[in-house]
């Protein structure tokens, strides 16, 4: 999605490459994640001449959004607690970033 995000518009091939340039990865590997990420409805796909063009359905920030919630209810029932309380216990978490949690926390509670 990022490739997409950037580039507005992209084929298979063109996200093939972008993403050959930091690692090995298959063609058809690229393929079929376009394809599920568009049955997700997260890209749209039109045919010009022998290739699809696949560009953003949304915005960034709504897809985003869409992809935690989905995460969240596959992986941890639905409730957010637990990969917080992971994030908090593995240290992915700055002091900066609870201190947004916090705040934003208090904002929702007012």
């Amino acid at each position: 999605m990022k490739i997409v995000w950037a580039r507005e518009v992209a084929t298979v091939r063109d996200v093939y490459e972008a993403l050959l340039e930091r690692r090995k990865i298959a063609y058809t590997t690229v393929m079929t994640m376009m394809k599920i990420l568009e049955q997700k409805k997260y890209l749209l796909k039109t045919q010009e001449d022998r290739a699809y063009i696949y560009r953003p359905a949304k915005p960034k920030n709504q897809v985003i959004k869409g992809m935690v919630r989905e995460f969240v209810n596959r992986v941890f029932n639905g409730s957010a607690e637990p990969l917080l309380v992971h994030l908090i216990e593995d240290r992915r978490l700055s002091q900066k970033d609870l201190e947004e949690i916090t705040h934003m926390i208090r904002r929702k509670e007012a």
